[in-house]
């Protein structure tokens, strides 16, 4: 129940450059995406690559499982690990669906409006969803609300109506990679910027906008 599957995966700046990961390490990046979109208040890339490979990887866990013999202690705690896996896989993809619903009309904005080559913050499915979403949402106010109001006030710009995620939130972070001079703008206007300098391993409090490159390259993780 140990072998190595092939799954590919992005490198964290952002390439195409394919990845040999262990099981194990495929499971401690799906864990790593989930912490960072669980507490990053905008929408991450999507990780959709992640996603499928630790699916193909539970079917293969359950494949060994039916061959294994029953009543081996091994295959009760081999559960219980796919089951941990299942759990973390769902509340990822819950958590990304959940900020779709919420910020549905700047995340298509962001999608309509991004260069070409530009990261994608939505899967395929999630870009589907999104759509379907918004349009599901314009239709519900037409028929509930707008149609019985005077045809000036029969419009609504959904941009303005609904709130942008706030980056200038604080979050927890721990440094993978040690980084230097990271501009920290002021809270106050009697403050100036001012840079600091991230030491590997060590943790912080800090506004979300000011490290979210990070957090996207992968030199530091959300907490």
């Amino acid at each position: 129940m140990t072998e190595e599957l092939d799954p590919t995966a992005q490198d964290s700046d952002g390439g195409s450059e394919e990845v040999v990961l262990t099981p194990a390490e495929l499971i401690e990046r799906l864990e790593q995406a989930w912490m960072n979109e669980k507490f990053a208040p905008e929408l991450l890339e999507s990780k959709s690559e992640i996603v499928e490979c630790v699916m193909e990887q539970l079917d293969h866990m359950e494949e060994n499982l039916r061959r294994a013999k029953k009543g081996d202690l091994k295959v009760s705690i081999h559960r219980m690990e796919m089951e941990r896996i299942r759990y973390v896989l769902s509340s990822y993809l819950r958590c990304r669906l959940m900020k779709i619903e919420k910020f549905f009309p700047h995340i298509l904005e962001k999608e309509k409006t991004a260069h070409e080559g530009e990261l994608s913050s939505l899967s395929p499915e999630e870009l589907v969803f999104a759509k379907q979403y918004m349009a599901n949402t314009e239709t519900y106010l037409k028929n509930v609300a707008l149609k019985h109001m005077p045809p000036n006030l029969q419009m609504v710009d959904l941009l303005r109506s609904v709130p942008k995620p706030d980056l200038d939130s604080y979050v927890f972070l721990r440094v993978k990679v040690r980084q230097e001079n990271i501009l920290v703008e002021p809270e106050t206007d009697e403050q100036r910027d001012y840079v600091i300098d991230l030491e590997e391993g060590s943790q912080h409090l800090i506004r979300y906008k000011t490290i979210a490159p990070l957090v996207a390259s992968g030199a530091v993780q959300l907490i």
